[in-house]
């Protein structure tokens, strides 16, 4: 039966099982790290707090991490009120549609998912003047599905181009969530396309965000800088409580 965490007790064991669970990604990231002869510090944990409580994520920087990535715009808003506490930092990772650029130019500090020039042109419009550039990445359809979102890698010049000449982005990289597989080979083949496509822009960019609970040791490998990890953290996701 699942823990409940508002019983007696509970929510101690939620935020021990976290800490348990940050401890043991922290291990695989610097294991993976030294292993392909990478400082662990060059890679970054960026904790996915989707459908997850506001409590998960105070427990989770009660443990260090200050880096977390919402997908669903009015629940990471929301999360942001009741945490409004803690110096965290906000990362959007989900689809973006047009018409939620606005609170998400005003209230993130880094968006990972742009695939669209008409989207990193509302986000740099509507970013307000007083905050820092938006650090932004291109998301990449490296696997080619179609379902999923992303710029095509055959696009992705022309779409770097444009989005690096705009006002108040910082264009920092390339994100991919490639077609899920327990093939090694296959997973490294995925991330080192990414990395690849982003030498071959040479627009001196330094973000390389891909990689998950799965995948991180393949993605590390291939030069991972943000590895995005959610259920290794926070365990099972309830896509039913999801606004």
């Amino acid at each position: 039966m699942p823990l409940n965490s508002q019983q007696p007790g509970g929510r101690a064991q939620v935020m021990s099982t976290i800490a348990e669970n940050i401890a043991k990604v922290r291990t695989r990231i610097r294991e993976a790290a030294q292993a392909c002869g990478r400082a662990p510090e060059s890679v970054r944990l960026l904790a996915v707090s989707k459908t997850k409580p506001a409590a998960d994520i105070r427990a989770a920087h009660a443990c260090g991490l200050v880096d977390f990535g919402e997908n669903y715009l009015q629940e990471a808003l929301a999360k942001q009120s009741e945490l409004a506490d803690l110096a965290l930092t906000w990362h959007f990772i989900g689809p973006i549609q047009s018409n939620k650029t606005r609170p998400i130019a005003e209230h993130f500090h880094w968006v990972h998912s742009v695939d669209r020039l008409k989207v990193a042109q509302r986000l740099s419009e509507q970013r307000p003047a007083g905050l820092p550039p938006l650090n932004l990445c291109l998301q990449v359809n490296v696997s080619g599905e179609a379902s999923k979102s992303g710029c095509a890698p055959e696009e992705l010049a022309e779409l770097a181009r444009a989005v690096h000449a705009l006002p108040n982005l910082t264009l920092r990289g390339l994100m991919a969530i490639p077609e899920p597989t327990e093939d090694i080979a296959a997973q490294h083949a995925a991330f080192a396309r990414l990395r690849q496509l982003m030498i071959d822009l040479d627009l001196g960019l330094d973000t390389l965000s891909m990689g998950m609970s799965h995948d991180l040791e393949a993605a590390i490998a291939e030069g991972a800088t943000w590895v995005r990890i959610g259920t290794a953290l926070f365990g099972a996701r309830d896509y039913g409580t999801t606004p």
